[in-house]
């Protein structure tokens, strides 16, 4: 059977290890994480139980209530200790910001209406957490919406997207380093709002980018009207106690906040222990597709940003509830089966991903312009290696 080798070609390896997935023989030894899988989306479906669909606005707003009832609990326990010491505020800087990153993770079920059946309720939540740490509610909620319609698909996803060989030669080499040079990927989310990723055009505020059709273009006014009330907010607040003061109390949450979102949603889809596919035309799948996607174990962080480390359940069928993903990832794993790839188990702090995080970013840096499945390769001069 075919599996991924290092520089994306495909090895064949022999009969041993066979065990049952599904009553289908695979190699143990050896599986292909590409072969189309024995089983269909329905069965899946089938396999959670009915109860993890259902979607309670109250136990959503629960939680709402209980991020901000935390944020602002940390912004006054700021202002008091903040003439007292200053060893307060990296502790403070990195809390707030978890949270900032936990109510996006809300308003990101806004707008895949997991928060409840109600579009109203969903959209007036999804624009205030959403604008309240400058994102656009609506545009990325579309931008979003097409990433897991056309997950795994090479030119068509979206998010943390692969660079196609001759675009990737292309790019100048302060690109390159801003897109695969640790720190700067982790910081790129703001950049990209305004300008998407390398070999894609349009912006998540202007309505008549590439991203929206002309019947949404009124809800992109509405989200950016919006991102700039908050824009507003925040200069009127800086002449009132000063932007040194704002910086700490706002800015440097913003940052881990950004870090957090860049660092999640790109180990969502990169550096597991073996390379995943990438699909192009007929080998594509939104089952294919969504089954590249990886779980991961944030320990203390979990119940904290939502489970959204619980990922692959996500992908698939994003109308699930945040707290039911765990019970509906349990009992879809029998249908799963080596399709499903079981995160590393994490300490109370998940330093194990930092080894994944980086080697992704210095291995994975463009895909083959042919083929209709393919595997990250590594541009040698951007890592300095001598070419052999």
């Amino acid at each position: 059977m075919a599996v991924p080798s290092e520089n994306g070609r495909k090895l064949h390896g022999g009969e041993d290890g066979v065990s049952i997935v599904n009553g289908r023989k695979e190699d143990g030894m050896q599986f292909d994480p590409s072969a189309p899988p024995p089983f269909r989306v329905a069965e899946i479906r089938a396999a959670i139980p009915k109860h993890c669909w259902l979607k309670n606005p109250w136990r959503s707003l629960a939680y709402v209530l209980r991020d901000i009832v935390v944020i602002l609990s940390l912004v006054l326990m700021a202002v008091y200790l903040k003439n007292i010491t200053r060893t307060f505020w990296p502790i403070y800087w990195a809390a707030q910001g978890t949270m900032f990153w936990a109510i996006f993770v809300l308003g990101h079920d806004c707008g895949h209406g997991s928060f409840s059946n109600s579009h109203i309720l969903n959209n007036i939540v999804g624009h205030i957490l959403h604008s309240s740490i400058l994102v656009p509610y609506h545009g990325w909620r579309i931008s979003h919406r097409t990433h897991h319609q056309n997950h795994g698909h090479v030119e068509n996803d979206e998010s943390w997207v692969p660079i196609p060989e001759k675009t990737y030669k292309s790019l100048d080499t302060s690109t390159k380093v801003f897109r695969f040079k640790i720190p700067f990927p982790m910081f790129a989310y703001p950049l990209y709002l305004l300008k998407r990723s390398p070999g894609k055009n349009g912006s998540h505020f202007n309505p008549y980018s590439d991203l929206f059709s002309p019947n949404e273009r009124h809800y992109i006014v509405a989200s950016t009207t919006c991102w700039g009330i908050m824009v507003i907010l925040l200069f009127c607040l800086s002449k009132l106690i000063g932007p040194l003061l704002l910086f700490k109390l706002y800015g440097a949450p913003y940052l881990i906040f950004v870090a957090w979102l860049d660092i999640v949603t790109y180990l969502h889809h990169h550096g597991y222990e073996t390379k995943l596919p990438w699909y192009r035309g007929k080998e594509w799948s939104y089952l294919r597709g969504g089954l590249t996607t990886v779980d991961r174990d944030y320990g203390l962080f979990n119940n904290i940003h939502h489970d959204i480390g619980t990922h692959v359940i996500h992908h698939l069928f994003p109308q699930i509830p945040h707290y039911h993903l765990i019970e509906a990832t349990k009992a879809a794993k029998p249908v799963l089966g080596k399709y499903y790839r079981e995160p590393k188990k994490s300490g109370l702090i998940p330093i194990h991903l930092i080894e994944n995080l980086l080697r992704s970013i210095q291995q994975d840096h463009f895909v083959s312009d042919v083929g209709d499945i393919v595997y990250y390769q590594t541009d040698d001069q951007l890592t300095g290696k001598k070419i052999q």
